[in-house]
Formats: structure tokens, sequence, C-alpha cells
């Protein structure tokens, strides 16, 4: 792979031209494509096969006037201070508006808050149920707009009007988090260079790539239907892994210029090495996010496919655009205008880098370092015992909007359970009197302890199926309704053993708790498959047994840490006031199982980056302590502004007033620090520094079995070794006979080189005056050593470092020293 990659890198990078314009006609081309895109959808939650869907099937076929997969909202009226809505006056008002909902396009139903009994006992506060014929993601405009009109009718007569459900129309999010992570990200890219140029490469890049992405994706919804949370981690993710690729393989294109190359030549080795470590980064991502969909939640399915297709983008974005702009960039990409006195320093190689001294201090003490972070790690991890899950609902919703109003305003009538009502349904089609068994269900559901009201049964046309209604005591998404679902379902057993009906609880809270179960119920299988296979993908990459084990293992205390964190301030309310939570509740359960695909992509980003480098070292015969510290040397800096910017870029989502946002935020930050920091950077270097040689052992049977994919470009140093040792050959003189009396004066002209070994002077066939000129130097190959002085001239001349004249003498142990280790750093 190494050598191919060095090739493309090398191609890019000369036909530039070509490459870039062929990326942009694949953006416009996809760009004109996306412009007449039906669009994402808002991706009901649905999962086949549960006892909540079935029940949506049956009534979607047995009562079509109740449009059952429709989207509902909840009009929530209050009278003024001191008044009832049952007065004349405000009775009318109610009634009117409730009559402009029935005229609303797309309604298929609307009910009159006081001949249902929707009206509180105070008399203060009533609501009334509409439902839509479309689905939440299909209301209209109109419809939107009618529900508008009709909370400033109800404020101008003097009632407190607020609306609730999916059919509301959720307030625009702000773009507030992608814009300070491109920001920060700017920043940390200018330090980690000093160069303006080489820190707009990875964002030029990056940005081209995640527009690539979204407008795919955009295009994508002419055939399948996405959910609008697919663009949002499409974009999330696309841009966080693009600068991630983009910076390793720019920092690595900076030391190969540094070791003497020429451009061309330097992004050939830059692709052949780090790009090798890109791909296979990329693909445990890819590998991550794709096994989403074995979940079987559709909504899941189309976040995880459309987020692996963003990184694959990434990735090729970055194995071909980013050589051809490195291209363009040419030399002015080493001008590191904006480095400190410190950074030339240890540009110029003097003292060590902070990563450098932090490797040693590990490697030096690694039983103690090893002992606190996984103390640390554990002590974490202990609120993740008390994990509780749920979807979230209105109650979730930022204090001030309409839907969390209406959530508060009918608990405070009614009861927090009349928020999440429960659909019952009796199929009585197999029993012999559907309508005994209708009545047995609904004294059945009148006599649970946590059922405030129960609506009698209303039958279809043939008089078989029976819709039964149930409203909790307690909140939607509390434990106590989760349990009385399960005793509902539970009774339905028994009733269809006495009956020969069978029983089904729907409706959107139930739909809620089926699909938090399944989520719960995934979550093992689905680590199973994305360590499973992130393990053979390792396996391959470090052709070691250790490497992968200490990997995954790592990657699971990372993954409980954060759940614990999250734990700890959303259901504990620990530090709830520093990131803005009004309110605790459990956690939303599609954030347990996206944090473990999103995190242990980016996890495993950082293990491939650092260790590989690592590798790459102890290939070329570094000890196991010096090759964890030369991996530092090189790629510490490049995963800690990795590091950095993905958790400014997660972080920026906890200035949200959501709930689910603010969660989403602070888990994906406080996992990719922990990750970053205390597993890869910590715990990683202590526990192979600790096994040493046993770190990189493999038995032979497995040795001969797998492919060797050359990350760290082996094959490809002895390739261009042998190349370059041909060439050479091929371009030396012939030797011409030396007559016996000349030997002596031979002899003499033999004298030590600079590298130490004897080094004889070019035979002429005629003995040579100490003034005559030397024979000109063979011409080097193109694109491998050629102007390699002058190169070095120009960096002398920009201050990096002093070279001799070009002298045959003085460059011939340099070109010694390229040839013994072409792609070893100097």
């Amino acid at each position: 792979m190494a050598t191919f990659l060095y090739r493309l890198g090398r191609l890019s990078f000369r036909r530039r031209r070509i490459i870039v314009m062929l990326w942009v006609a694949v953006l416009a081309a996809i760009g004109i494509g996306a412009m007449s895109a039906p669009g994402t959808s808002a991706g009901a939650l649905s999962v086949p096969g549960t006892q909540s869907q079935r029940a949506i099937d049956l009534l979607q076929k047995e009562f079509p006037q109740a449009s059952a997969d429709g989207a509902t909202a909840r009009v929530v009226f209050e009278a003024p201070s001191g008044q009832k809505l049952t007065s004349a006056a405000n009775k009318a008002e109610v009634e009117a508006l409730v009559a402009k909902l029935e005229k609303s396009p797309q309604v298929s139903g609307v009910t009159d808050p006081f001949t249902s009994g929707l009206v509180s006992k105070s008399g203060s506060i009533a609501y009334t149920q509409v439902s839509y014929k479309v689905a939440q993601a299909d209301v209209s405009g109109a419809a939107h707009t009618v529900q508008t009109e009709v909370v400033a009718q109800g404020e101008k007569a003097g009632l407190k009007v607020s609306l609730g459900g999916n059919a509301v129309k959720d307030k625009a999010t702000s773009k507030a988090a992608e814009l300070i992570g491109v920001g920060v990200a700017a920043v940390v890219l200018v330090i980690t260079f000093g160069s303006m140029i080489a820190a707009g490469l990875p964002l030029l890049t990056a940005i081209l790539g995640v527009a690539a992405a979204v407008l795919s994706v955009t295009l994508a919804t002419h055939f399948f239907d996405l959910a609008s949370s697919s663009t949002t981690l499409a974009l999330m993710l696309g841009l966080a892994v693009a600068i991630d690729y983009a910076l390793f393989i720019v920092s690595r294109y900076r030391n190969e210029i540094r070791d003497g190359h020429e451009p061309e030549e330097a992004c050939g080795r830059a692709l052949g090495t780090a790009g090798s470590a890109v791909v296979f980064a990329g693909l445990t991502v890819i590998v991550a996010l794709s096994g989403l969909s074995v979940i079987g939640i559709g909504m899941l399915t189309s976040m995880g496919l459309a987020s692996a297709f963003a990184v694959a983008v990434a990735v090729i974005i970055a194995l071909t655009l980013l050589p051809a702009v490195l291209g363009f960039a040419g030399m002015r990409i080493m001008k590191g205008t904006l480095l400190t006195r410190r950074m030339k320093a240890l540009e110029r190689g003097e003292g060590e880098s902070m990563g450098v001294r932090w490797a040693k201090f590990v490697t030096r003490n690694p039983v103690k370092v090893l002992a606190v972070s996984v103390a640390g790690l554990a002590l974490l991890a202990i609120p993740a015992m008390s994990l509780e899950m749920a979807l979230n609902d209105d109650s979730g919703k930022p204090p001030g909007t309409t839907q969390r109003i209406a959530y508060d305003t009918l608990s405070k009538g009614f009861g927090p359970g009349f928020n999440g009502p429960l659909t019952v349904v009796v199929d009585a089609r197999n029993s012999d009197d559907p309508k005994a068994a209708a009545q047995d269900a609904y004294t059945m559901l009148s006599k649970l302890d946590d059922v405030a009201a129960v609506r009698p049964p209303s039958f279809n046309q043939a008089g078989d199926v029976a819709l039964l209604g149930a409203v909790p005591r307690s909140a939607p998404t509390s434990e106590a309704t989760k349990d009385l679902v399960g005793e509902i379902r539970a009774h339905g057993t028994a009733l269809h053993q006495e009956s020969g009906a069978d029983l089904m609880v729907t409706g959107l809270t139930a739909v809620n708790i089926d699909v938090s179960t399944k989520l719960s119920d995934a979550l093992i299988p689905y680590l199973a498959i994305v360590v499973g296979l992130a393990l053979i993908l390792l396996l391959l990459v470090f052709r070691s047994i250790v490497i992968p084990l200490k990997a995954a293992l790592g990657f699971l205390l990372s993954v409980v840490s954060t759940l614990g964190v999250l734990v700890a301030v959303f259901q504990w309310g620990w530090l709830k006031d520093v990131f803005g939570v009004d309110q605790t509740g459990p956690i939303v359960s599609l954030l347990p199982i996206l944090l473990i695909g999103v995190v242990f992509g980016l996890a495993m980003d950082y293990e491939v980056f650092l260790v590989s480098r690592m590798r790459e070292e102890y290939v070329h015969g570094a000890e196991p302590t010096q090759a964890i510290v030369e991996g530092f040397r090189h790629s510490g800096r490049v995963v800690t502004a990795a590091a950095v910017i993905m958790v400014s870029v997660f972080s920026g989502f906890l200035l949200d007033d959501a709930a689910l946002i603010k969660s989403i935020g602070l888990g994906l930050a406080a996992a990719v620090f922990i990750d970053a920091f205390v597993v890869r950077m910590t715990v990683v270097p202590a526990v192979m520094a600790l096994l040493g040689h046993r770190s990189w052992a493999l038995p032979q049977w497995l040795d001969r079995i797998l492919p060797d994919v050359d990350v760290e470009g082996e094959k490809l140093r002895h390739a261009l070794e042998a190349e370059q040792e041909a060439e050479q050959t091929d371009s030396a003189p012939e030797p011409v006979p030396v007559p016996a009396g000349v030997a002596a004066g031979v002899a003499a002209g033999v004298h030590a080189g600079s590298d130490g070994h004897s080094v004889p002077h070019a035979f002429t066939g005629v003995r040579a005056s100490d003034d005559t000129a030397a024979p000109a130097p063979a011409q080097q190959a193109p694109g491998k050593t050629r102007g390699l002085s002058r190169l070095k001239q120009r960096l002398a001349r920009g201050g990096d470092t002093t070279v001799p004249a070009d002298t045959t003498e003085s460059e011939t142990p340099v070109r010694r020293k390229l040839l013994k280790n072409p792609i070893r750093r100097s």
C-alpha cells in the first residue's frame, strides 16, 4: 500500500491542475443534482417487529381515520389569572380557536376540550389534541402557519396558548457550534505549524470535503428517505476527521522537506507513510459508523451510513486533493513566520518538546502512571452503573419555548402523564366475543394504580378491533411509565388466554419505550461487532496481538468513563449549573450508542497516528522505549492538536439551549479528551513500556497468514534504496586501467572521508595535480536527490540550517546518509 500511495502522491503533485479541476467539476455536478433533491426528513423513530409498531400497522388498516402514524399536536389553553376557561367569553374564544384548527390543512381530527373532558378540575387549563393525516416530516408550512396564528389570536384575546407534540416545528438550530469549531481549528493549526499556508491547507481541503459529502447526502434523498440528523452528523464528523487527516499528512510532508527531499518526493513519501495510516484510521471509523445499521432502526442506519460516507470522502480528499494543493503551495509551506522562539529552537533540533518530555516521564515510571490513570478512569466510571435511558420529549426542550411551556402547563393542570397518553389496541379478530374482550381490557386498565384516566373502547366497522386510551399518572420518560407499559402488556397475555384477543400498547410514549429497549439490547452486540472488525484491521496495521487488544480495552475505559460523566451531570445534577442544565433526567437513548460509534472511530484515529510512527521507528531498529519516545517526537504534537480541535468543536454544542444537544456536546468532548490525553498518550505508552519487545510480538503462523500492508513504509524504503543504488551504478564512469607505475601515486591519493571510511580520488588514468578540477558528479535521477544542494541552500538562506558549499566531497556524505535510510528523519 505504501508504494501505491507514494506513486499516487507524486502523481497528484505533478498533475495538480488536473486533480483540482476534476474535484471542482465533481463538486459542481453534485451541487446541481442536490439543488433539485427533496431533502432530508425529520426521521421519525420506528422499530419494525416491536409491539408498538405492529399496533400502528393494525390501526392504519382498521382505523385509517385515526392516522396512527400521523403527527400530533397538543394546543394548551390557560385562562388569565383569576378567571376560568368555562366562562362565556373564554369558552367562546377557545371554541373559535378549535374551529380554526379543524380547518387547517392536513388535519384529520381535533378534539373539543369541553365535550371530551379535557378541562382541568380548576377550570383554568384545557387542551385539544390535533391529529394530522401526514407524518411529522410532511407537515406543511401552511399547517405550521395556522398553529402560529392560533397562538397569536388566543394571546390577543388574553389567553395563554402554547403548542406541544411532534407536529410543532422546532426553532431553527444555531450554527454557532460549527463556527466556533472552525475558528478554534484555525487557531490551533496556526499554533501547530506557525504558518498561515500550512494551517490553511487542512481547513481548505476539509471544507471542500465536507461540502462534497453533505451535497452527496442531499443528492441521495432522490433515492432514499434520510433523516435530517444524517446531514448534521455527517457535517460534524466529516469536518473533524478531514482536518485530522490533512493535519497528519501536512505535518509529515514538512518533515520530509526538512530531511532534504524535493517537494514532489516529499509529497510521495508523506503519502506513502502518513497516508497509509490515514487509510486505516479512516477504515476503522467507517466500520464503526456502518455498524449502526445492524441495530435495525432506520434513523440510526441513515445517520451511520451518511457519516461513514463523509469519512470516506475525507480520506479520498486527503489522498488526492491535498497533494495537489501541496503542489501549488510548494516551498512556501515551510515559511514559519509565526513560530515562537521555542518552536524555532525545536525546528533546529535544539531542546525537547513537551510531548517528548512526557513520553520519557511515562516510560521511566510506567507502573505508577498506569495505576493512577486506571484508578482515575475507574472513579469516573462509577456513576455509569446508575445509567437510565429514555428518548427525549418536550420536557427536554429549552425553557421558554412553546413546547416546554405547553408541557409544564399541562402537567400543572392534569398531571405529567397527560403529556404522554398511551393508545391500547385490542385485536379481537380471533375472539368469540370481541365486545366482551374490549370491556375486560377497559376494566383492567381502570384498576391499575398508575393510570389516571381511561377512554372507553371504540370499534372499527367490522366490530372486531377496539381502540382505548390510557393516561399514566407519571411522566412519559419516567421509570414508572415504563413499568406501567410492561404491566399492561403482561395483562394482555392473560387476556389472550381467556378470550383469544391480543392486547397491544402503542402511541408515541410506547414507541419511545420500545426504541429505548431496542437500543439498550443492541449495545453489547454492536460493541462486539465494531470492536471485532476493528481488531482485525489493527492486527493488519500493526502486525501485533497486544497493540489491537490494548487499543480496544483503552476504548472501553474511555466509553464507561464518559458515560459516568454524563450520568453525574445530566442524571444526578452534579455541576449542572456550570453546564446550564436546568433539570435532570434519563440519558437520551440514542446517545450511548452514537457515542460508541463516533468515539471508537476517533479513538482509533489517534491510536493509528501515534502508534504507527512508533512501529515505524521500531521496524527501523529503535529499541521499544526509544520507539515510544520517537513516536511522541514526531506525532505527539499532531495528535494533541487534533484532540484539542475535536474537544473545542464538540464543546461548542454546550452553548445550545436544548438538553439533548448539550448532552451530545459534553459526551463527545469528554470522550475525546479522556481517550486522547489519558488513554492514548498515557495508558498506551505505559503499557508498551512495561511489555517492551512483547508489544510487537506476532506468532509465526499468524505472520505467514496475514498480508503485509506496509503501513510503516518499510517496503517503500527498500524499493527507493534499490532504485537509487541502481541509478548511481548505471551513471558511474567506467574504470580506466592504471599502469603499474602509477599504483603508488594512486595509493597516495587515498584519504579519509568525512564519514570515517577510506575514499579514493576519482580515477583518471593520469595523476592529476592538486589544482586539477575534479570531474563533475554523475547526473542525479529526477525527483530523487536531484537538486539536493540547491534545496539545502534555499533552506540555509531561510535561516533553518547551514549547508557547506556544493562540492563533490561535501555532498557525498549527505547523499550516503539519505541512501542509507531515506525515510527516517535525520
